[in-house]
């Protein structure tokens, strides 16, 4: 198994409160829940959604992409 290491988050106690009544409601540890969300955040920083994809694709072949808005640009490229 892989060395665990510890880590300290400041936060508002009454997100404290929040997050401790939800995960014991849950009847889940707050620390389970805690790497779930970081593991979440993590995959969702490394992976490019369909637009993006489709995009870079569009780029590498010379196309040019247009986009009724920066919004619209933003919108769907996950942004």
């Amino acid at each position: 198994m892989p060395k665990e290491v510890q880590m300290s988050i400041k936060m508002e106690p009454e997100l404290h409160e929040q997050f401790m009544a939800a995960a014991a409601a849950m009847h889940r540890p707050a620390a389970q829940i805690v790497r779930e969300l970081m593991r979440s955040y993590i995959a969702h920083q490394e992976l490019p959604n369909a637009e993006t994809i489709a995009a870079i694709e569009a780029v590498e072949r010379g196309e040019v992409n247009t986009y009724a808005s920066v919004n619209d640009f933003y919108n769907k490229m996950g942004i």
